[in-house]
């Protein structure tokens, strides 16, 4: 008996990004709140961040919610129908739950089922995690459209009166389609990781401790229990950084990553139209631009004046308030690069939509 011949997806050549939608929320922290909390001041946030406000959801808006709402803008943009999506992706770290993943109830919820869902966790280089892998699965053929979405509820992990990271945090969601193109309009993802510093961004405590803790409360009374974490009340596992060593990583090893991306694409930086980088902080984005040597004409995203730090949600939500304010630069390209907490980072060169 003949072995038979096996078959194989057919193989788009090309994919782009078809399409941008975002959801802000409605609540505005600026810097004379979170002044509240933390000794500091609204100069010093501006000098030091540049950031201005940041967005925060309510408490009845959840992180599906916001996925949603920038999911069926970003699928009505492309032209096409929930159904057709052959994968929805969503990078997050801040759904509360383990398991089932968040990327499977935002399909549910699409009415993209039985689509296959599942979620990144690359925190702030998310988003460009989830661009290769979409690019990667449309031009495979295994799927002709993929959603992909940023998606954080940070405020949910912030402890405010903390000042290595959270009066820089904010909330949103971005998503993008990806599908087939007839010329290219993704460039080669640079893409990786430096698990040495994992410790460098992170929580306070881990979910075990939030249970241990628990369980010992219940023993021996709040007083004694909390001080196995060296805390008096607060169990709840909340965000914290090395911001100096953090800020030093970003400067001096992401503009060789973005380089690395537009040598890999066969693009120089005057060919560039616009440069959407992860929202982290104004003097990392000033400084990635000088060594990246962009000319005046490169429009430069800094939505962070606006929205604060939103991880896996800052690139689309900057992408697209670039477009809404510059729509000259839709068929264009763009360099994005995204990193952080892992450490981990990722870069493209996009055409944008």
């Amino acid at each position: 008996m003949s072995t038979p011949t096996l078959r194989q997806a057919p193989v788009q050549s090309h994919s782009r990004v078809l399409s941008f939608g975002v959801y802000r929320p409605s609540v505005y922290v600026t810097n004379e709140e979170i002044c509240q909390w933390i000794d500091s001041s609204d100069e010093w946030i501006r000098q030091r961040t540049g950031i201005v406000t940041r967005h925060r959801a309510p408490a009845e808006v959840d992180l599906i919610d916001m996925a949603e709402a920038a999911s069926r803008e970003a699928i009505e943009k492309a032209g096409i129908k929930a159904s057709q999506l052959g994968a929805v992706i969503i990078s997050t770290v801040s759904h509360p739950y383990a398991t089932p993943s968040a990327a499977a109830l935002l399909c549910d919820r699409l009415g993209a089922t039985p689509a296959p869902a599942y979620d990144i966790s690359a925190a702030c280089a998310g988003y460009c995690y989830g661009i290769a892998q979409a690019d990667a699965l449309v031009r495979s053929g295994v799927a002709e459209y993929v959603l992909v979405v940023g998606a954080e509820k940070l405020s949910d992990y912030i402890d405010n009166s903390e000042r290595s990271i959270s009066f820089l945090l904010g909330d949103g969601a971005g998503a993008v389609v990806v599908g087939p193109s007839d010329v290219p309009g993704i460039g080669p993802s640079v893409w990786g990781s430096d698990g040495s510093k994992w410790s460098t961004i992170g929580m306070t405590h881990s979910l075990l401790d939030v249970r241990d803790l628990s369980e010992e409360t219940e023993r021996e009374g709040p007083g004694e229990a909390a001080a196995v974490l060296g805390t008096e009340t607060k169990i709840w596992p909340t965000l914290r950084q090395d911001g100096q060593s953090v800020f030093r990583w970003a400067v001096w090893e992401m503009a060789k990553v973005a380089q690395r991306a537009l040598d890999a694409a066969g693009v120089k930086a005057e060919d560039l139209a616009a440069f959407v980088p992860h929202q982290a902080n104004m003097r990392i984005i000033d400084e990635m631009v000088k060594q990246l040597k962009l000319p005046e004409s490169v429009v430069v995203a800094r939505d962070i004046a606006d929205a604060g730090n939103t991880s896996a949600a800052s690139i689309p939500l900057a992408a697209h308030r670039l477009l809404k304010e510059n729509p000259e630069l839709s068929g264009k390209l763009a360099l994005q690069i995204g990193f952080g907490a892992g450490l981990v980072f990722g870069a493209q060169v996009i055409t944008l939509p």
